[in-house]
């Protein structure tokens, strides 16, 4: 038995404890998944007092996600060599310390930078947490609830900052959205050392920092391309030159770590078929539903004109329907598999983003929303839980903190990389439909139809990838097939 594993069989009461223990885990998840959605309803505000372009305000999103995926591998690594508690808790203080310099902010450079630390700190936790879950229920069974759990509070985090965020920024402004991560975090802080037994630093290997330069630095390229374009059209000399720039950069990591002793992210871990699918699907769905509550947010208020009251509470059936599925997805695992359930949300969910599209200028919430939102959180539910499950399974206890960090690291990099791409593709949309004189609703609905078109693809591509990649194994439930 490894070092790390000896404090949770060693301490009698780890079992007693442990489903709270699993409860202030997901907390502080939702917090981290939260983040990356909560913060959409109140971006027209924010950016009126801070004085912020469209553009930069996807930047507010992105400078957040960007981060925390590049950093999730390293942020992994760490919490294997200094201790999974220990890292866990540091990540948890740096991210209420910058969700509190957030809320204060007064320019959108302390924003922005504020956001990057938030960022940076969610890298250390989230892959942390993860590795405690699998820690604290060694038993397949008890895992495959508690992953349960674990995937439906991702997927819940996403839906409910949407309307978290309408309700906060229009009972107290802007600021709140940040503000309310202060005490839940606090409270995380204070309860995890009675709940989760302190675990044994791991070796003293040398850390691949080459690597994790490397990848934040390729991807920060990629995202930063896809922006430009935006701007300055596909064809511009400076969004080739952070195209190209990007895949030297990613070409020469691949290089890195197939040639260190002790790899950021070793890639022998996807020959485990099950963790390769898993991590492509999370990577789309991560891009999809990035790119689907921004774009969703912004249509409600600047094409429906909501208030932001309204905007979000119109996301509860939304978010109900998620909470709803995701208690009954093992059930439904269990029965069908994890790869057929994981595809059937798939396919769901890209039928409510291509049911949405359809909503006009004049749509009413009965009509045209409220159906495309019910199907959109019951295939998200579902995808969110059962694409976690998939990605984390098939490896050894020793790759576990590995498969943890990859599948944050694909929602969150997938995450960044849709929004900038679904953004880009609205904005093209919508300037090519006002250069031919359409209406500035009629072109802005144009532009966001478009978006939600390319997240159904998304979606479309993650289901087809799952059915296409066979697991290797059988192992859980009712398998993977």
């Amino acid at each position: 038995m490894s070092s790390l594993a000896q404090p949770f069989s060693a301490a009698a009461g780890a079992a007693a404890y442990r489903w709270w223990a699993l409860i202030a885990l997901a907390l502080a998840q939702f917090l981290v998944v939260l983040d990356a959605s909560i913060v959409n309803i109140a971006l027209p505000s924010l950016g009126q007092e801070l004085r912020l372009d469209t553009n930069t305000l996807s930047w507010v999103i992105t400078a957040y996600v960007l981060p925390f995926g590049g950093l999730l591998l390293l942020g992994g690594r760490l919490a294997d060599r200094y201790g999974h508690r220990r890292l866990f808790a540091a990540g948890v203080a740096g991210f209420v310390a910058a969700s509190a310099a957030a809320g204060l902010a007064s320019s959108g450079t302390w924003l922005l930078a504020a956001r990057a630390v938030q960022g940076a700190s969610a890298a250390l936790l989230a892959p942390a947490a993860l590795a405690l879950l699998t820690r604290l229920f060694p038993e397949p069974r008890d895992r495959a609830k508690a992953l349960g759990i674990w995937g439906a509070v991702a997927g819940i985090g996403s839906a409910a900052g949407v309307l978290l965020g309408g309700v906060l920024t229009s009972a107290f402004g802007w600021p709140s959205v940040f503000y309310v991560n202060v005490p839940v975090g606090l409270l995380v802080l204070a309860v995890i050392p009675f709940l989760v037994p302190r675990d044994r630093p791991g070796r003293r290997e040398s850390l691949d920092m080459t690597g994790a330069a490397l990848v934040t630095a390729g991807i920060v390229a990629l995202v930063a391309g896809l922006s430009e374009a935006e701007r300055a059209g596909w064809t511009s000399p400076w969004t080739l030159t952070l195209a190209g720039a990007s895949l030297a950069l990613l070409a020469a990591f691949i290089r890195i770590e197939r040639r260190t002793a002790n790899p950021l992210m070793p890639l022998s871990v996807f020959r485990i078929k099950s963790v390769t699918g898993g991590n492509l699907a999370m990577f789309l769905i991560g891009g999809a539903t990035t790119g689907l509550f921004f774009a969703l947010s912004v249509f409600m208020q600047q094409v429906l004109h909501y208030d932001a009251m309204k905007a979000g509470l119109t996301q509860l059936p939304l978010a109900g329907a998620l909470v709803a599925i995701a208690g009954a997805v093992p059930a439904i695992v269990k029965r069908f598999g994890t790869r057929r359930t994981l595809a059937g949300s798939l396919l769901l969910f890209a039928a409510g983003l291509a049911w949405l599209s359809m909503a006009q200028s004049d749509a009413s919430f009965a009509a045209d929303l409220l159906g495309p939102s019910l199907a959109i959180g019951i295939g998200l539910g579902g995808a969110f839980v059962a694409g976690t499950e998939l990605a984390v399974s098939g490896v050894s206890d020793g790759e576990a903190g590995l498969a943890s960090g990859l599948v944050n690291t694909s929602q969150q990099i997938g995450g960044a990389i849709g929004l900038a791409a679904l953004a880009t593709i609205s904005s093209s949309r919508t300037n090519a439909l006002s250069g031919m004189g359409v209406g500035e609703s009629q072109a802005l609905t144009g532009g966001f139809a478009w978006a939600f078109l390319g997240a159904a693809v998304f979606a479309v591509l993650g289901a087809v990838i799952v059915l296409t990649i066979k697991s290797r194994n059988k192992e859980g439930g009712g398998g993977h097939d």
